[in-house]
């Protein structure tokens, strides 16, 4: 069940008394029902945890695979037959677990971020949709804000991202498809009626990737040839980093810390973030090569648009993207 079929179910109570009762199988610990109804249940809601180890009708034959389930693996174990769900969703192209080891990682490791401030700004493209801010200073993000606006708002939006960047001389990337193709105007605009200057930057999702000819990683691929486009680039990237943070964390393994990413654990609208960061899916073009499930699918899925996601993103694109033709 997802949150919208929620929102459609719950009003249908009548009668004085009346009940849902949900029974499921837990998936994933961002999944809508178990963080709804487990996590942070409602008032007066009885939760009641049912496994194998309750049903006196099992044979020895399963009781013997089920001993053999726990020897041979046992986080699938916990998860098949104890119904604790998994972290990481093996089609997400962020891990759960990568993010929550970055989450004042930068305490755990002893590391002091250095670097250039960044707002990353998702603009609101539709009635239903929301504005987006996310702010990092080097590797470390900070802060976000989230709010809804109207696309004629534009102006008071872009006065909203303009300020918090004056107060913190901090670059905008801002996304510049749809109404997001008029914030740099607005943004000079405010520039000029305050004689100052907030320094801004367009991304184009749809972009070509940067460094086209280089290979990505150990791949043994060429940018041009593992990614559909800059987005998915910029995300997998992303990924990467938070990958990197994990093994420093709970491995011990040494990065430089540009090549690591941390989350303040005070940041705002913190658990929207990381459930935003790792709902979307690896997907594929017609070529073969990579890219982030769209909003469009998304919805699908009855997702709402990841907009603090990506202006995380936006937020924390590596420097070798500055110059590309996306990126302007």
């Amino acid at each position: 069940m997802s949150e919208a079929q929620w929102e459609i179910l719950n009003p249908t109570i009548r009668k004085e008394g009346s009940q849902h009762w949900i029974i499921f199988n837990p998936r994933l610990s961002n999944d809508f029902v178990y963080q709804k109804f487990v996590v942070s249940p409602p008032p007066d809601t009885i939760i009641r945890k049912i496994n194998y180890n309750e049903n006196p009708f099992l044979s020895n034959t399963i009781l013997k695979v089920i001993d053999a389930a726990k020897n041979d693996d046992y986080e699938n174990y916990m998860h098949v037959y104890e119904g604790v769900p998994r972290d990481d969703d093996d089609q997400a192209v962020i891990k759960r677990s990568h993010i929550m080891a970055a989450i004042d990682g930068h305490k755990a490791l002893g590391i002091e971020p250095t670097g250039a401030e960044r707002i990353g700004f998702d603009v609101a493209d539709s009635g239903e949709d929301y504005c987006a801010m996310v702010q990092s200073h080097g590797s470390l993000n900070l802060w976000s804000e989230l709010w809804k606006a109207k696309e004629d708002e534009l102006l008071k939006s872009c006065t909203r991202v303009w300020t918090k960047s004056r107060d913190e001389k901090a670059l905008v990337v801002y996304d510049a498809i749809g109404v997001g193709a008029m914030v740099g105007s607005k943004i000079n605009e405010l520039n000029s009626t305050n004689g100052l200057k907030v320094n801004h930057q367009k991304f184009f999702a749809g972009g070509t990737v940067a460094k086209p000819d280089i290979q990505y990683a150990r791949s043994g691929i060429k940018n041009k040839d593992y990614f559909s486009n800059i987005k998915a680039q910029a995300w997998w990237l992303v990924a990467d980093r938070f990958r990197n943070t994990y093994n420093a964390v709970r491995n011990g393994h040494a990065f430089d810390d540009s090549d690591m990413i941390f989350i303040d654990g005070n940041m705002p609208n913190l658990n929207q973030i990381i459930d935003e960061l790792t709902t979307p899916k690896r997907d594929y073009d017609n070529a073969g090569r990579v890219k982030v499930e769209s909003k469009k699918d998304l919805g699908k899925r009855d997702v709402a648009s990841p907009n603090l996601a990506d202006a995380f993103i936006m937020a924390n694109l590596p420097s070798e993207m500055k110059k590309s033709s996306f990126f302007g």
